[in-house]
């Protein structure tokens, strides 16, 4: 990202993980209930029209609605062990654009950039079934995929198996389950896939954006 682009990006209004809604009103919504119980849910949406909320109003999310559509239901058990993790990564990537880091609300609602919100509910969809104690290798193995190959993983399975409910456990959807819960990635590894990525998307002059991602 040029020094004017990114002087550009500070002078607009940035909400949650990189949402910008004059740049584009596609992302997704991160819903988190009031209720601390680890069995409260968790829900994240995708939308494709930014509304300004009200006072002390919440933006409208659904299970049918195309336009603010439920992706997938975790426990809150479950999101309070990727919470942390997803929030140093996605930090890392805004901090490396030279924009506002983000942070998950005790409660409430926080808005993610698109391409960022692909990758969330990609690890969403690994966790909500599986076994807790398997929950920190598809975290590792989550963070081993190139940002690429996890937009990829999305667009293969939110197009057979998107929906919240009916696309729970089946298809592409089980299967990302079975591929991030298995086999660690090691250390070495991981190193070596995130030099790539920064690399080849940011470039030495830091060239790439998310807010330039048609993803």
């Amino acid at each position: 990202m040029s020094q004017n682009s990114k002087k550009d990006t500070k002078r607009r209004k940035l909400l949650g993980f990189g949402f910008i809604p004059e740049l584009s009103e596609h992302y997704f919504l991160v819903t988190i209930p009031t209720s601390r119980a680890k069995g409260a849910d968790v829900l994240i949406s995708e939308h494709f029209e930014w509304r300004e909320p009200g006072k002390d109003k919440q933006i409208d999310i659904s299970l049918n609605d195309e336009n603010a559509q439920v992706k997938v239901i975790v426990r809150r058990g479950l999101w309070d062990e990727i919470a942390e993790e997803t929030k140093a990564e996605f930090n890392r990537r805004l901090r490396s654009l030279g924009v506002k880091t983000g942070k998950w609300l005790k409660a409430g609602q926080v808005p993610v950039e698109r391409s960022l919100g692909k990758e969330l509910v990609l690890l969403a969809w690994a966790i909500e079934d599986c076994d807790p104690v398997l929950i920190s290798t598809a975290v590792r193995n989550w963070l081993g995929l190139a940002p690429e190959e996890r937009w990829w993983l999305y667009t293969m399975t939110n197009a057979s198996t998107g929906h919240a409910v009916n696309g729970r456990g089946k298809g592409w959807r089980k299967a990302v389950r079975f591929a991030l819960t298995e086999n660690p990635i090691s250390d070495t590894a991981l190193k070596r896939r995130r030099d790539e990525f920064n690399l080849s998307f940011l470039g030495r002059n830091g060239s790439y954006s998310l807010f330039d991602s048609t993803g």
